[in-house]
């Protein structure tokens, strides 16, 4: 069976449900709370395996309560920790969210610290599939350059270094609307279809691979025989948008496993993170591939 594996970022979320956002010098009882693991290659990793495929994950947490429970989790849902580690010098990362359930919007409040990094310099699997979301910049660019075979995906959040050097060495860049804009210097203006597609061949041109820019509530933009085009978002009404692109890439990869077109990837992947945001969490939200795939069918 071919082997998957996401490198990258684990923090636990706790999320804080609320009608409205938190007004300053208030205090305000909370009814309910939602916690699970997250971040984009832990997240992307639960839904690949949640969607039954072989999947493997490497990252850090720390030998604490919050990333025994991490490790648990994934676990639990299939995935091989083999290379999760569990260190004694970090704690695990957190992030505090408040979901404004008025309008679905999430502000996260993340504690992290960025030297935070796996001790193993190799990962001796041979994987077919590999997503990273540069956190783990050195293993993950080793691991790359070590399985020239594989195919590769990166989770573009931001326009870093790091991020920008994975970019260039992988088959697939799926970017945000920050990394683009950041990279190329250039305001996205979704009516603007000239400057779309020229913010888009300047990725291609630099980048050289295939790209997707993700624009939330506006869908993404790709190119298909030569055609830059716009794949519409599905349409709900959101609850909590958290997780909602990690969810996406991980549908993206599920695609490319597939040996699914690129227009149909997409598709699928924008329908998974769509049917995310209407339940509250990440792992908690996550779509079952046969709902995924009954909307897509119905929607072709």
């Amino acid at each position: 069976m071919k082997k998957i594996l996401c490198i990258g970022h684990s923090a636990y979320d706790v999320t804080i449900p609320m009608n409205h956002f938190p007004i300053e010098n208030q205090k305000y009882r909370i009814d309910n709370i939602v916690e699970s693991g997250g971040g984009p290659a832990n997240n992307a990793a639960y839904l690949l395996a949640k969607w039954h495929l072989n999947t493997y994950y490497a990252g850090i947490v720390g030998k604490d309560l919050f990333g025994y429970r991490i490790r648990k989790e994934l676990k639990d849902i299939g995935i091989n920790v083999k290379y999760l580690e569990l260190s004694k010098k970090w704690q695990t990362s957190i992030s505090y969210i408040v979901v404004n359930l008025n309008n679905g919007s999430r502000t996260i409040f993340g504690h992290n610290k960025p030297e935070m990094k796996m001790i193993s310099k190799k990962i001796r699997l041979n994987p077919d599939f590999i997503l990273v979301d540069g956190y783990e910049h050195q293993i993950s660019l080793k691991t790359i350059k070590e399985n020239p075979k594989a195919i590769t995906i990166i989770d573009a959040g931001r326009a870093t270094k790091e991020i920008v050097e994975l970019s260039r060495h992988v088959n697939y860049l799926v970017c945000s609307k920050d990394f683009a804009e950041q990279f190329t210097n250039q305001k996205i203006d979704i009516k603007d279809l000239n400057g779309l597609v020229n913010i888009y061949n300047l990725l291609v041109n630099e980048f050289k691979n295939t790209v997707v820019i993700t624009l939330g509530e506006y869908g993404c933009l790709y190119k298909v025989n030569d055609i830059v085009k716009i794949m519409p978002p599905y349409r709900v009404v959101a609850k909590d948008t958290t997780g909602a692109g990690d969810i996406f890439h991980g549908a993206f990869v599920y695609g490319i496993y597939q040996g699914y077109d690129l227009e149909k990837t997409i598709k699928i992947a924008s329908i998974a993170g769509a049917l995310s945001v209407t339940r509250i969490g990440s792992k908690q939200s996550m779509p079952n591939l046969e709902d995924v795939m009954k909307v897509y069918n119905s929607n072709v």
